[in-house]
């Protein structure tokens, strides 16, 4: 199985990855853009073929080491 963790930042922390990134954006003429927030994306391949199983160990791995939860949000999805 397959697990697929999206890490972002949480709404109203600083992104200055972004900004630099929309700046950057901006100075090539690419004017359509409002925001840009920057993520991170974890793939990992488990061993674990029960898939709730598998959410409760991916859960807890993003609490304690993949995701600083103070200022990110994550989501899993299984493959």
């Amino acid at each position: 199985m397959i697990a697929i963790v999206n890490v972002s930042l949480k709404a109203g922390v600083l992104d200055s990855q972004g900004k630099a990134v929309h700046h950057a954006l901006n100075s090539l003429h690419f004017s359509g853009v409002d925001d840009v927030r920057v993520g991170k994306q974890i793939v990992l391949q488990l061993t674990e073929t029960d898939k709730e199983k598998a959410m409760t160990e991916v859960t807890k791995m993003c609490e304690e080491i993949l995701a600083n939860t103070v200022i990110e949000d994550y989501k899993i999805e299984l493959i």
